[in-house]
């Protein structure tokens, strides 16, 4: 059965060393840990997916600070690491695709990135990291980025990233060793504030303005499928504004990866809430090894329909492989 993932990094060298100096030594630990893996777009990126028979990788650039940097040095890298993907992709067609990178610092210029990197470089979409120097994609500055995936009817990926440093001392200060560091990102607060963001997103009326507009999320939902009912119950009260309910808004308009997730309780809660056609497996290459995902997808209590759907068919139908 063909092996689609979608939320598979890759980093170049430029971006690494630009934005090193505004990265926190333990996320730099954390990417040095994988940066060959990261920078390799050719055989030993397709060898570790041959190992774990994965047909095609869509890929996207890992975060590394671009926020922090100023807006036109940000555009130059992403226009840059654009490029590099987009040689790796024509090299190898049948195994990689692209999701553009975007420097947020000039929204009317990452539009218009979007829109090159969608219709020259046959791009499948634009994966975001989470907020833009502590600012959430719901602010108005923002809107020429969701025009553009709209009119390009392309899906847009929300990744977490690091939080601000105050919310970080905050809620993750003074803990042992790097525990702080994993609470504040995989282990915990990645997915909470995400999951957060999305419900912003909604809550803003973004899809009532953008009624067309695609969201894929990650890490099985980002706690989303599990707490949806109870957000949609509290903010009936104070949503009067929206065309419909928030769960409703969640149900229509994001597709949820299996990123990062290989146990089954997770997969069942999301597939209950969401249903098979708006789940996509991803693996979060190659921050996770590729044999682990490999082994949970096929051990997936699910029909040999359902497990079409989330191995290669949901993906096929929404990125137009």
């Amino acid at each position: 059965m063909r092996t689609i993932t979608l939320e598979e990094h890759f980093a170049t060298v430029e971006i690494l060393k630009a934005t090193a100096h505004l990265q926190p030594p333990a996320r730099n630990d954390f990417v040095k840990a994988v940066e060959a893996k990261l920078l390799d777009l050719g055989k030993s990126r397709i060898a570790d997916m041959d190992a774990a028979g994965i047909d095609l990788q869509v890929l996207s650039l890992t975060n590394a600070g671009l926020d922090k940097l100023d807006g036109s040095a940000a555009t130059a890298l992403v226009h840059d690491a654009n490029d590099k993907l987009a040689d790796a992709a024509r090299a190898y067609p049948q195994r990689f695709a692209g999701f553009a990178a975007l420097a947020l610092q000039e929204p009317d210029k990452a539009a218009a990135e979007l829109e090159r990197c969608v219709k020259k470089l046959g791009f499948k979409g634009t994966l975001l990291h989470g907020t833009v120097k502590g600012v959430f994609l719901d602010d108005a500055r923002f809107t020429p980025v969701f025009e553009a995936a709209q009119a390009l009817d392309v899906p847009v990926y929300l990744h977490p990233t690091l939080p601000p440093k105050e919310v970080e001392e905050a809620y993750f200060g003074g803990l042992p060793g790097l525990t702080g560091f994993f609470l504040a990102t995989a282990a915990w607060g990645w997915h909470a504030e995400l999951g957060m963001h999305c419900l912003r997103l909604i809550v803003s009326g973004l899809f009532d303005r953008f009624p067309k507009l695609k969201i894929i999320i990650g890490h099985m939902g980002e706690d989303l499928p599990f707490s949806i009912a109870r957000a949609d119950a509290v903010l009936a009260r104070e949503t009067k504004h929206l065309q419909r309910r928030v769960s409703e808004y969640f149900q229509q308009h994001f597709y949820i990866t299996t990123s990062g997730y290989f146990t089954v309780p997770p997969l069942l809660c999301t597939m209950q809430v969401m249903g098979a056609d708006r789940i996509l497996f991803s693996i979060d290459y190659p921050y996770s090894p590729n044999t682990v995902g490999r082994n949970f997808l096929n051990a997936l209590p699910v029909s040999a329909e359902d497990m079409g759907k989330i191995s290669h068919g949901n993906a096929e139908r929404l990125l137009k492989l």
